[in-house]
C-alpha cells in the first residue's frame, strides 16, 4: 500500500495513499453482505441479493463509500507507521481519486510533534522553597483544633474582638434597600478576616444584643457586586468562645495520644510530610518549567487553537454557572494578577500553550526512551481513581471502557513515568542550596502497592476481563480531547472524511 510524505511545515503533513482495489475488495464483499442483508427486494431472499442487483438498484458508489469507509483507518494507520510520524489529533481526509476496479487515492493532512531535541537533563537546574517544619505550624494546626472544639456562651454586654455574634444585615442605596444584599441571622466571628464586609469588624464592637449600625461599605457578592451600599448591622446575639486550653486532657480529646508531647510530636511529622510533598510537587513543575524553556520548538498552530478554545469554553462556563462575568471574578479574586479581561485572557492563553508544550516535552521523553505501561501499572492508576472519587474500581473500569479512556489513562501514566525521570536526572535544590532528593518507594510500600494491585486485578477481570490489560505499544493519544470514533475506525483512530467518494464520471 504505497504512500507518500509531503510536509507542509515543521508541524503538519500530508500523506498521500493509494489502495490497491485487491485490498478494498474483503472490504467491498462485507458490504456487499451487508446492504444484501438489510433490504428486502422481491425474487431474492434476504442476504443473496446478487451485487449486479444492488448496484443497478442503489448504485456502485454507494457500496464503494461504505468499502471506503471500512478500509481507510488501516490504510491511514500503515501509512503513519510506513512515515514515522507522531499524529497530534484527527486527520483532516480527502478521497482524490477514485479507479474502479483500479485503485482508491486519498489524502490526509495532520498535526504532527514537531522535531527538536531534549537538554542534557544533567544540566537542568531548580530551586524550591525549604521546607518549613518549624514550631509555629504546629501552633497553627492546635489552633484550628481548639476553634474548633471552642464553646460558646452568650453574654449581656457590648460586643469585643474574639466573640460569636449573631447578626443581620441590610444593603441600600439612596435610601433604597437592595433585595438582592440581605441577610438574616448570620454567624459572625469578630477578626476572624472571613472577608465578609469591609469595616464590619469596626461597626459591631461595641453593639449589644438588640443594637444597629450603619456603615458604608462595598458589596462583595449578589447583583450589586463591587458596589458601595450604605449597610444597617443588627446584633441579635454576643457570644463569648472559650478556647479549650491544651492540656492532656486535650490531647485525648482530638486525637489518638494521650500526652499533649505526643500530639505535638505527631503533628509535627504531619507538618513535615506535607511540607516535603508539597515540595516535590513544587519541584516537578520547576523541573518540568525548565526543561521546556531549554527546548525550541513550534506548536501545532491547530492543536493550540483548539486546546485554547476549549479551555476558554470551559472557564466561561465555569463563570456562567457561578453568575459570574470575567469582570466580576477580576474584582473578587485576589490570587488573579490581571486586572482586565484582556490580561486574563493572555495570561489564561498562556498557560494553556505551556501546558501544551510540558505534554510534547513528556511525550518525546517517552518515547525516546521507551517507556511503556505495564498492567500493574494501569491497575494501579485506575484503584487511585477510585479512592480519590470515593468509587469503586469497578465503577472506574465501566467509565475508562464507556468513554473510551483507556489510550487517555496509558497517555497519563506515561508522562507521570517520564517526569519522574527527568526529575532524577535534574538537579534540585531548596532556597539554603540544599539537594533536594526524590524518594524511591520503600520495601513496605512496594508490599502495599502489591496489596493494591491484587485487590484491583480481581475487580478488573470481573468487570472487563483481558481488555484493561494494557499493549506492549501504547496508542499514541493527543493532546487535545479526541472526537467520538466512527464505528469503522473500532479500535484504531478513524480519519474524518471531507468529500465522499466518487466513481470517475459521476
Amino acid at each position: 500500500m504505497p504512500s507518500t510524505l509531503e510536509q507542509l511545515s515543521p508541524t503538519r503533513v500530508k500523506l498521500t495513499v493509494e489502495i490497491p482495489f485487491a485490498d478494498l475488495k474483503p472490504h467491498l464483499d462485507k458490504a456487499y453482505k451487508e446492504i444484501a442483508e438489510q433490504v428486502t427486494i422481491p425474487g431474492f431472499r434476504k442476504g443473496k441479493v446478487p451485487a449486479a442487483v444492488i448496484d443497478q438498484r442503489f448504485g456502485r458508489g454507494v457500496v464503494l463509500q461504505e468499502a471506503i469507509n471500512e478500509a481507510l483507518p488501516d490504510a491511514y494507520q500503515n501509512a503513519v507507521v510506513e512515515s514515522n510520524i507522531k499524529p497530534m489529533g484527527q486527520p483532516d481526509v480527502d478521497v482524490t481519486k477514485l479507479e474502479d476496479n483500479e485503485l482508491i487515492e486519498f489524502t490526509a493532512e495532520v498535526d504532527v510533534r514537531p522535531e527538536f531535541e531534549l537538554p542534557e537533563l544533567s544540566s537542568v537546574e531548580a530551586t524550591v522553597e525549604k521546607v518549613e517544619t518549624g514550631e509555629e505550624a504546629v501552633d497553627e494546626r492546635i489552633e484550628l483544633l481548639r476553634q474548633r472544639f471552642a464553646t460558646n456562651t452568650v453574654v449581656d454586654r457590648p460586643a469585643k474582638d474574639g466573640d460569636v455574634l449573631s447578626i443581620s444585615l441590610v444593603a441600600s442605596q439612596n435610601g433604597e434597600p437592595l433585595a438582592d444584599a440581605t441577610a438574616e441571622d448570620v454567624t459572625y466571628k469578630i477578626g476572624d478576616g472571613n472577608g465578609m464586609l469591609e469595616g464590619l469588624d469596626e461597626a459591631v464592637i461595641g453593639l449589644s444584643a438588640g443594637e444597629t449600625k450603619t456603615f458604608t461599605s462595598t458589596l462583595v457578592g449578589g447583583a450589586f457586586r463591587g458596589q458601595e451600599a450604605e449597610i444597617e448591622v443588627t446584633v441579635t446575639k454576643v457570644q463569648e468562645q472559650e478556647l479549650p486550653a491544651v492540656d492532656d486532657e486535650f490531647a485525648q480529646l482530638v486525637s489518638e495520644f494521650d500526652t499533649v508531647a505526643e500530639m505535638r510530636e505527631d503533628l509535627s511529622k504531619a507538618v513535615a510530610q506535607q511540607g516535603e510533598a508539597e515540595q516535590l510537587a513544587d519541584a516537578r513543575d520547576k523541573v518540568l518549567e525548565a526543561i521546556i524553556a531549554k527546548t525550541e520548538f513550534e506548536v501545532p498552530e491547530k492543536l493550540l487553537s483548539a486546546e485554547l478554545e476549549a479551555r476558554r469554553q470551559q472557564i466561561e462556563r465555569q463563570l456562567a454557572n457561578g453568575g459570574l462575568s470575567v469582570e466580576d471574578y477580576l474584582e473578587t479574586a485576589e490570587e488573579e494578577d490581571a486586572e482586565t479581561p484582556e490580561e486574563f485572557w493572555a495570561a489564561i492563553d498562556e498557560r494553556s500553550e505551556q501546558a501544551v508544550r510540558a505534554q510534547i516535552v513528556l511525550d518525546k521523553y517517552a518515547d525516546d526512551n521507551s517507556l511503556d505501561v505495564s498492567q500493574q501499572e494501569l491497575t494501579e492508576l485506575i484503584f487511585r481513581k477510585a479512592q480519590e472519587n470515593r468509587t469503586t474500581p469497578q465503577d472506574e473500569i465501566n467509565h475508562m471502557m464507556e468513554h473510551n479512556h483507556m489510550g487517555d489513562w496509558m497517555q497519563e501514566i506515561r508522562r507521570g513515568k517520564a517526569l519522574a525521570a527527568m526529575c532524577l536526572a535534574a538537579t534540585v535544590k531548596d532556597s539554603e542550596g540544599n539537594v533536594v532528593e526524590f524518594p524511591q518507594p520503600t520495601s513496605d510500600e512496594v508490599d502495599q502497592i502489591q496489596q493494591i494491585v491484587e485487590q484491583a486485578e480481581k475487580s478488573a477481570a470481573d468487570v472487563a476481563g483481558e481488555s484493561v490489560v494494557a499493549a506492549d505499544e501504547p496508542e499514541e493519544a493527543p493532546v487535545e480531547e479526541a472526537a467520538e470514533e466512527p464505528k469503522a475506525a473500532k479500535k484504531k483512530a478513524a480519519p474524518k472524511k471531507k468529500a465522499a467518494a466518487k466513481t470517475e464520471g459521476e
